[in-house]
């Protein structure tokens, strides 16, 4: 072996280098590819949506985009990073307009949850392995495209306007990470997430950590409001609270979204630990850290089922789900169901919408 390429997400700096030793030891050459070698250029504009780490709010930040885009009458394509499961030749390219697509695509819940509330607000998303397909897709179909980036990895396309999200909740991650560290460096935005509940510590350490890192770098101020469709469901009950998979497990985050809104509900959070099925137990084992949350994990027809008997095993009055996408279209479980949602908001200035001007 003469070179190895390193070309993974959402891994610490130490672990990318002992890989690198190991690869040096053995003789070869060890390369990390650079934007210029792995980005396309677009002929339409596009604002790449990145993050430092894994369950910063990606997500919340595209649709926020996109609905300021759509505003102004332009027409958008969401572009999302692949998440090559399955039959590579079959998702080579993949489009995705309406949620009746997902069920013909024998999606995993990771690729629905990131696929589902785009289709909610009415996108178009486009997914898949061959990228340059893709962007002709999408060119053809758009004024502007939105790369909605997964594993806070760089954009494949080469962007208009690059936004990294900061989570002042892991402060200090934002120069930990590969290549969490490389997008904030690159940002022509910085956007702090979660302001509304960050401690105010965390807030002052990510403001001095993009100061350090990319002082040319606009900022926004934004905060993650979180509402809950049945809140006299939760209010006061015992809740189990299934949280966004991958932001638990490979974010590492200890919680989410369906935990904070429980509690603020007066509710009991139920620790699912004890009556966790087959794999799952597997995934508690592996993130010690993870509870009293529920991961959504779903990569497979077993996993899934095994997520199912977990949620049914559960002595709880309600589940309320954290995820981004409704679990009630893929799984049936016996307990009743609430959703926690949250969106994007601005505070202050810049805007979001000031910094998309003339797109």
């Amino acid at each position: 072996m003469d070179q190895v390429v390193f070309a993974y997400s959402d891994v610490s700096h130490e672990h990318v280098m002992h890989l690198a030793s190991r690869a040096l030891a053995a003789g070869a050459d060890f390369a990390l590819l650079g934007p210029r070698r792995t980005m396309l250029r677009a002929s339409k504009p596009v604002v790449a949506v990145c993050a430092v780490r894994t369950g910063c709010g990606k997500g919340a930040a595209s649709r926020r985009v996109v609905e300021i885009l759509s505003a102004r009458g332009r027409r958008v394509a969401v572009v999302r990073h692949p998440m090559p499961y399955g039959d590579l030749l079959a998702a080579r390219v993949q489009r995705f307009a309406g949620l009746e697509d997902l069920g013909r695509a024998a999606l995993t819940l990771e690729e629905r949850e990131e696929y589902e509330p785009h289709l909610e607000t009415g996108s178009v998303v486009f997914a898949g392995v061959d990228y340059a397909a893709i962007l002709a897709r999408a060119e053809a179909e758009a004024d502007v495209i939105v790369w909605d980036g997964g594993n806070n990895d760089l954009p494949f396309f080469a962007p208009t306007l690059h936004l990294c999200l900061v989570d002042p909740h892991r402060a200090g991650h934002e120069s930990r990470y590969h290549p969490g560290e490389a997008n904030l460096r690159m940002a022509d935005v910085a956007v702090i997430v979660k302001e509304d509940t960050a401690p105010p510590a965390g807030l002052a350490a990510v403001r001095a950590a993009i100061g350090a890192l990319n002082p040319r770098a606009r900022v926004v101020d934004t905060r993650l409001p979180i509402t809950v469709d049945a809140p006299d469901l939760v209010r006061g009950r015992r809740v189990l609270a299934v949280e966004d998979g991958p932001t638990l497990t490979h974010g590492g985050m200890a919680t989410g979204a369906a935990e904070l809104a429980a509690r603020a509900l007066g509710a009991t959070v139920v620790d699912p630990r004890p009556w966790a099925r087959g794999s799952l137990r597997d995934v508690f084992a592996a993130h010690p850290g993870l509870g009293p949350v529920l991961p959504a994990m779903g990569y497979g027809a077993a996993q899934m089922a095994d997520l199912a008997a977990t949620i049914d095993a559960v002595p709880c009055d309600v589940v309320l789900l954290g995820t981004p996408l409704d679990l009630r279209r893929s799984l049936t479980v016996r307990h009743p169901v609430a959703r926690a949602r949250y969106r994007m908001e601005e505070i202050g200035r810049p805007t979001l919408d000031e910094l998309l001007a003339g797109l």
